[in-house]
């Protein structure tokens, strides 16, 4: 499992521990990631998906996953978000 938010595409970063000494050495800055399951208004039903915290702050500012989801870029997206998100697309048109 990748460590790469499904929803924003925030992956991780390198810089570097500076100690006391100014001895500096390679580190990683790895994302928060959760597994969090968000409902889905359109679809009736929840959608499991490893995103960050950061993320999961924005869907609750946006007002809920498909409002996310519709204003969201494709390339920021993962394979599986981009799937729920043409699934919630094609339901609400079907619903107009």
């Amino acid at each position: 499992m990748s460590r790469r938010c499904e929803l924003t595409g925030k992956g991780p970063m390198t810089g570097n521990n500076v100690s006391h000494a100014n001895n500096k050495t390679k580190r990683r800055f790895l994302p928060n990631l959760n597994d969090v399951t968000l409902q889905s208004e359109t679809l009736k039903r929840g959608i499991k998906l490893r995103i960050s915290a950061s993320a999961l702050r924005s869907v609750d500012h946006r007002g809920g996953l498909d409002a996310y989801l519709a204003k969201a870029k494709d390339e920021d997206l993962s394979a599986a978000a981009l799937k729920v998100k043409k699934e919630i697309a094609k339901a609400q048109a079907a619903e107009a």
